[in-house]
């Protein structure tokens, strides 16, 4: 009854800090912040100014003048632009304490796991000046095993492939311990510009990362036959042979041909990890599945097609998108169950 009542009034906070979009979890409160890692930056000389962070700065993509730069300062999962995510994160963490009025949290944050010891150490010190307290680092796959209500305590093991925005990672875990985790350097954004190569060689159309993902999430699939209705997509851009504005319609057989490298590279990374388990690990998946979780498990038809190249079944998570964050607050919600877990910066 304590550690509920307790939980309720928790300063710790997780934070699933994507190459897409962050979000934040309160302890007892759920997610309280979902937005794209974005920031607007203003530059005068040498000094550069934040102007906003989150969806006011994603809206600013490609709209800017020659001052205002819009970025995301990560890539493949880590931190390429420190000064810009450290602001991010304090602006994120601001704005969560202003809403539940706590001093300087105890945060726990999801690291890739192919990420090196000097990201790692990057990802530390830019959330202990962003105005934490103490931090935790945990692997992302690892958080959303946990998080996709896996019995990872269970004497059997069970796999997660956590498919992001910059990284694709894999965890297997049994009896509470993690067997395995690797990350892989395709995930979202590798989609995002398999398409926008895609219309630009089919069909002399220049388009932006923002339409890209737009066809990516309103009519992606990774199977070009489609049963039932099929979804189309009608997208404007630039004709490159005539300058001027020239609209296309997309299908999903188009889109599926646009993201078959992708979903290739991701189908072989799943099967080296498959062939490196001990037999009876890798046993145990064959029979239970393996789980997909974050943004890519959403793209349609997808597990169809992984099923039929790696040959193992595969499950979608109950809302995929949540799973990191959800993971990492039950980490840190039962520490002293689940430290072995956590890695070090």
């Amino acid at each position: 009854m304590q550690g509920g009542v307790t939980s309720v009034f928790s300063d710790d906070i997780a934070i699933d800090l994507g190459t897409a979009n962050t979000l934040i979890h309160v302890v007892g409160r759920g997610v309280i912040i979902n937005e794209p890692s974005a920031v607007a930056i203003r530059s005068r000389g040498s000094v550069r100014e934040v102007l906003a962070v989150g969806e006011r700065a994603k809206m600013m993509l490609g709209r800017t003048p020659e001052s205002i730069e819009t970025i995301r300062p990560l890539r493949d999962g880590v931190i390429a632009d420190f000064v810009a995510t450290e602001e991010m994160l304090r602006q994120f963490i601001k704005r969560a304490k202003t809403m539940l009025g706590f001093r300087r949290p105890r945060i726990l944050i999801c690291v890739p796991a192919g990420a090196t010891p000097v990201e790692r150490r990057a990802v530390y010190e830019t959330a202990v000046s962003a105005g934490a307290r103490r931090v935790y680092l945990v692997e992302e796959p690892v958080a959303a095993a946990i998080g996709a209500g896996l019995p990872v305590d269970e004497p059997f093991g069970s796999m997660v492939v956590d498919i992001g925005g910059g990284t694709t990672d894999i965890a297997v875990l049994s009896l509470g311990g993690v067997v395995q985790a690797r990350s892989l350097r395709c995930a979202g954004n590798a989609m995002d510009e398999a398409i926008i190569r895609h219309v630009r060689r089919s069909h002399q159309l220049l388009i932006g990362e923002a339409n890209a993902e737009k066809i990516k999430i309103e009519a992606g699939s990774a199977l070009a036959n489609v049963n039932g209705k099929a979804t189309e997509i009608h997208i404007r851009g630039r004709d490159l042979r005539q300058g001027r504005p020239k609209s296309i319609v997309l299908g999903p057989a188009d889109i599926a041909e646009a993201l078959s490298d992708c979903v290739e590279d991701m189908a072989e990374f799943i099967q080296r990890a498959l062939e490196d388990l001990p037999p009876e690990v890798s046993t145990d998946i064959c029979d239970r599945g393996i789980y997909l979780t974050g943004g890519g498990a959403l793209l349609n038809n997808l597990d169809t097609v992984l099923e039929r190249q790696v040959g193992v079944p595969f499950k979608i998570a109950d809302d995929p998108l949540l799973s990191v964050v959800r993971g990492s607050s039950r980490v840190l919600e039962e520490l002293d169950e689940r430290e072995h877990l956590l890695i070090k910066p």
